[in-house]
């Protein structure tokens, strides 16, 4: 099957004063569609960086990112943001949604960013339906008025990921999802993303913690910016 998105010989290094550090060094990887994949690694071992790459959020100093066989450094700026916004959905540990908005309209934001104002008046009822339907079926139909800082931990991270869908990307990419949330708050969010990839939604999850990492159908381990094994889960 081919991938739908692909990551050949990635180098990334940042400079923090004199010190040079080598976050990625020749990372390789196919996610294929459908797929649930788990990066895991520990703090510093690039796994929050290559996933930053996959999503075109950042660009490596060497290699290639191709989505659905599409090298993404060949885009130009106009078609890079139809990426971001179309065929990737991010989900992040902070959530980083807007508090001066409500729920309804933070989950509308990413349809609302793709077109102009006049092209927004016919989209937004549509967004709109679908922006409560998501957020129904996440279990947040009675908090369409309320704002972010009025939720908990786990509902705000239910709304980023309504959020993530609401233009129905291919790709979903999820930056330690659970990461700011106690263990039952944390597996509820785990439910959802499994669901959704019964549904067909692909989805790559970063991750340092091992039995966050077994709910995926695929297991990839990042050691000193090197994949040093791919765990297929039965």
């Amino acid at each position: 099957m081919e991938p739908i998105i692909e990551a050949n010989d990635l180098y990334k290094t940042y400079r923090m004063g004199k010190v040079r550090l080598d976050v990625l060094r020749g990372v390789n990887l196919a996610i294929s569609r459908g797929q649930f994949a788990a990066i895991i690694g520990a703090s510093g071992s690039g796994k929050s960086t290559l996933l930053h790459i996959l999503g075109a959020l950042d660009k490596p100093d060497s290699g290639a990112v191709r989505y659905k066989n599409q090298r993404l450094d060949n885009l130009r700026w106009g078609k890079l943001n139809h990426f971001r916004n179309k065929a990737v959905g991010f989900v992040f540990q902070f959530y980083h949604l807007l508090d001066e908005l409500t729920v309804l309209e933070n989950v509308m934001a990413p349809a609302m960013a793709s077109v102009g104002v006049l092209g927004w008046l016919s989209l937004k009822p549509g967004a709109r339906s679908r922006a409560m339907s998501l957020l129904e079926r996440f279990g947040l139909k009675d908090r369409l008025r309320h704002k972010p800082y009025e939720l908990s931990g786990g509902e705000r991270q239910r709304v980023a990921i309504a959020r993530a869908l609401i233009n129905e990307p291919p790709l979903l990419l999820a930056d330690e999802p659970t990461g700011n949330l106690d263990s039952h708050t944390g597996y509820g969010i785990l439910e959802a993303l499994t669901e959704l990839n019964r549904q067909g939604q692909t989805i790559v999850m970063v991750t340092h913690d091992e039995r966050i990492a077994a709910r995926a159908g695929r297991i990839i381990r990042l050691v000193d910016g090197k994949i040093k094994d791919v765990v297929l889960n039965q």
